[in-house]
């Protein structure tokens, strides 16, 4: 007998006929005498409509009312499934976050889990019962409700594997894995039976929508196995795990993940001087706007052109940013484009395999396909390129790299 944690999605719970669906494989569980523990998402659509009605009222609401209002979504699940449960002689019993007591901060639509009380849910556990969790939602020291951010039930189900020890924290979601890439760019794409937790991490920063990358986070550092399964078809999914001598003989890159919400911005001309790169960066950080890919090039006349990337939703307020930055620097220009993309192979292979970008560099290559910046981590390497041969660059790295082959064939 094992226990799991199942987590599903809103589209795995979004209509009445698909909550069933979802009792009858958790009576399945129970009938093979597994203890079940189930974390819900709000059914599909559902959050989208409450924060449509609090945006109709107020254009900036609340916080800590937004928080009130949209974890209402997930309470309307939870008692739904425990009553499709019950219909089925499966005894199951509801929490919301606040009756559970998952403890968070108080940074309301973003708060982070500090504890979790699990003596209720042992109790019911012992006494035979399903029991099912609102996702996405808690409570602070003041006992407010609070919410852990979009697609924050991944994290409520992690949280909960963790405090329980259980044996798998089951993800199910609208795909039957995590694969080598997007399928519907690469139709050849590969389901993976394995990934590190490093790897999927990195897949998850670089635009792979799989899972919530705090999850992730949270899961590697409790150690909590962790698959990804279908809610509408039976398979063994990806398991999600730490590293260990399984992955010897893994290949060298695991997958291509790639992120269209990208835009470049360069300020030209800025004097070569200490301290350039803080007077740039710092008022883009004070505006609340992320940086991720930077690159400096030092000209002979002395000068620099800085260029870095954001996402493309902040395009027009770091430019904006930046002349005035680049007035008060004597930079000669700015000049940007919001029409660029981030394709990037990952592998813990790569610590073991040498040449492995210089080959993503020449398949680039091969293709015509200019490269615009690129960075590099111990498993990964991120170009930026032109948004419009994005798709093309997929596929000629998932090619390049043999991702297309069927293991079958060369076994």
């Amino acid at each position: 007998m094992a226990l799991f944690v199942q987590k599903y999605g809103g589209t795995s719970v979004g209509t009445v006929d698909r909550i069933e669906a979802v009792a009858d494989k958790v009576r399945g569980f129970k009938q093979q005498g597994h203890d079940v523990v189930v974390a819900v998402s709000a059914m599909s659509g559902e959050t989208n409509r409450l924060i449509s009605l609090a945006k109709d009222i107020q254009s900036k609401p609340n916080a800590r009312e937004m928080d009130v209002l949209v974890s209402t979504g997930e309470q309307v699940t939870i008692a739904l499934l425990c009553m499709a449960l019950e219909k089925r002689g499966v005894s199951a019993r509801s929490y919301t976050g606040s009756q559970v007591k998952i403890l968070t901060d108080s940074s309301h639509t973003k708060a982070r889990i500090q504890d979790i009380e699990v003596s209720s849910i042992k109790s019911d556990l012992e006494a035979g019962r399903v029991v099912v969790v609102a996702g996405f939602q808690g409570v602070d020291l003041d006992g407010n409700i609070t919410t852990l951010g979009r697609g924050g039930s991944d994290t409520t189900g992690v949280a909960l594997a963790a405090a329980l020890k259980a044996d798998e924290c089951q993800i199910y979601t609208d795909v039957d894995g995590v694969y080598t890439t997007d399928p519907r760019v690469v139709s050849s794409a590969k389901r993976l039976e394995q990934i590190t937790f490093e790897e999927m991490l990195e897949m998850a920063s670089l635009g792979s929508k799989v899972l919530q990358i705090r999850a992730v986070e949270f899961a590697g550092k409790y150690k909590v196995p962790l698959r990804v399964l279908s809610s509408f078809e039976e398979g063994p999914g990806t398991l999600i795990t730490v590293e260990g001598d399984s992955t010897v003989e893994k290949p060298v890159i695991s997958g291509i993940a790639f992120n269209r919400d990208e835009a470049k911005l360069t300020v030209m001309g800025v004097p070569d001087v200490p301290g350039v790169a803080s007077k740039i960066l710092g008022p883009i950080s004070q505006a609340n706007i992320e940086v991720d890919v930077i690159v400096q090039n030092v000209a002979a006349d002395n000068t620099t052109d800085f260029t870095f990337t954001v996402h493309r939703n902040d395009y027009d307020a770091a430019e904006a940013v930046l002349e005035k930055v680049s007035a008060e620097l004597g930079a000669r220009e700015v000049v940007g484009d919001n029409q660029i993309a981030k394709v990037s192979i990952v592998g813990v292979g790569m610590r073991s395999h040498a040449g492995v970008a210089s080959k993503m560099f020449d398949a680039l290559a091969a293709e015509n396909i200019n490269i615009q910046m690129i960075s590099t981590s111990e498993i990964k390497v991120s170009v930026v390129i032109a948004e419009k041969y994005l798709e093309l660059a997929v596929r000629s790295l998932h090619t390049a790299f043999d991702m297309d082959v069927d293991d079958s064939v060369s076994e």
